[in-house]
């Protein structure tokens, strides 16, 4: 099924509360899972991909209550976690996949995970190499670097581990292994990635420590069920952020978004380029969150690449559509991890762009825009990718013709009232 969607320039105006983060969502079902007791998640995520985890979750026995945005997991941790009697279905989340294969590596049972096509094709050698360098039993497709994988628990052993490339994901999935692990699991990061299990771990009462690029946790420590407040999406928030910069005369507030200073690469990028956005009513329970305001701006083209790049991955498909508008070039480099999301990234976003008739090239790890250039309607297609699915209708808002997204359902997976978001603000 198809949506069409036509804006006679509009003018965005008003406010919107932003769905909850995605990551952090994800996190506090795996750590209630995890936590002796009743853990409650306030502002929880209702997205396909953290449904995929809650329904995993079930399948290992753990009680979990679903009442609107609020969220209990009642557990008595880890060793009451029983053996599936089902694959466990993860869906089109990469985050379920990855991180439960650190979490389940270090059971007494067997269990096996699969998701959907996409899922299927996403690589997990990255995840599985340190694990089993920990011990783990992972096997499945490509010697188990493909799902479905199949996980016999087993007893695991820290590991010192250098990170080849930055992954929040790798990371996680380590540190979650090292949580069943006998000795001290440390970690060497290149550079910060998005530190949201670091900060539950502590949440949840783990002792964990980080000494410049060096994280270290300790095996066999219990985690105490706690209260998750989840504030907004920023990577839901970026799409209305790119919407209000793009559309002449808008000015909208955005409430409740989290700023974790390892997601927030963003805003950099924007104030970079000209962007007017303001942050106030800063807050923090456990992760910081702000309130912003932003307008439209005349922008100019940047260089987008090294450390920054970890902190906007998720991002880069709205940086894209914003540069095809902004004065001069946009250089976006060092990203050939966008070639393993739910499809390749990098390719995707410059075939949909240039439908539109933006001035974009790809490059072997990013892609280069020249702005400003104005955009047409066009049928676009957004590969069963959310990021996609919402670039697209971003694009619809300054397009000189109807622009028509093929299988905008997807977008339900990080941002399920999206469009009627998008609608408030344009009216």
């Amino acid at each position: 099924m198809s949506k069409t969607i036509s804006y006679a320039k509009p003018v965005l105006t008003g406010s919107v509360q932003v769905p909850g983060d995605k990551s952090i969502s994800h996190r506090a079902i795996m750590f209630g899972a995890l936590a002796q007791g009743t853990t409650t998640i306030e502002g929880f995520l209702m997205g396909d991909d953290c449904l995929s985890t809650i329904s995993c979750f079930r399948s290992l026995g753990i009680d979990i209550q679903i009442d609107g945005e609020h969220v209990t997991v009642t557990s008595g941790g880890r060793k009451a976690w029983k053996e599936p009697d089902v694959v466990l279905d993860t869906g089109n989340s990469g985050t379920t996949t990855r991180l439960m294969l650190g979490l389940l590596a270090g059971t007494d049972f067997h269990s096996v995970m699969a998701g959907d096509e996409s899922i299927a094709r996403r690589p997990m050698k990255r995840i599985v190499e340190p694990l089993r360098l920990m011990g783990a039993d992972i096997r499945g497709r490509a010697n188990g670097h493909f799902t479905p994988l199949a996980v016999q628990g087993t007893a695991l052993q820290a590991i010192d581990y250098t990170m080849p490339v930055a992954s929040a994901q790798v990371k996680s999935a380590v540190l979650l292994a090292g949580l069943s692990a006998q000795g001290t699991t440390t970690i060497h990061e290149p550079v910060p990635s998005r530190d949201h299990t670091e900060i539950m771990l502590k949440h949840f009462g783990a002792d964990i420590s980080r000494n410049g690029d060096i994280i270290s946790l300790t095996g066999g420590q219990e985690l105490h069920a706690a209260h998750v407040q989840v504030p907004g999406d920023i990577s839901s928030a970026a799409f209305m952020i790119g919407a209000a910069l793009i559309a002449e005369g808008s000015e909208i507030q955005l409430k409740n978004v989290g700023v974790n200073p390892t997601r927030t690469g963003l805003l950099d990028v924007f104030k970079a380029m000209g962007a007017d956005i303001q942050a106030s009513g800063h807050k923090s329970e456990g992760e910081e969150a702000a309130d912003l305001t932003v307008r439209s701006t005349l922008l100019t083209g940047t260089d987008i690449g090294g450390d920054v790049i970890p902190r906007l991955i998720d991002e880069i498909p709205l940086i894209a559509l914003v540069a095809t508008q902004a004065q001069g070039k946009t250089v976006i480099r060092d990203a050939e991890e966008l070639r393993v999301k739910e499809t390749d990234r990098i390719q995707a976003v410059v075939t949909e762009l240039k439908k539109l008739g933006a001035d974009i090239e790809a490059t072997e790890d990013g892609m280069v825009i020249q702005g400003p250039t104005p955009l047409t309607g066009a049928a676009m297609n957004s590969y069963g990718d959310h990021r996609l699915g919402m670039m697209a209708a971003v694009a619809a808002l300054i397009a000189d013709g109807p622009v028509t997204i093929d299988d905008p359902g997807c977008i339900s997976i990080s941002y399920p009232n999206f469009f009627d978001h998008l609608d408030k603000l344009t009216q």
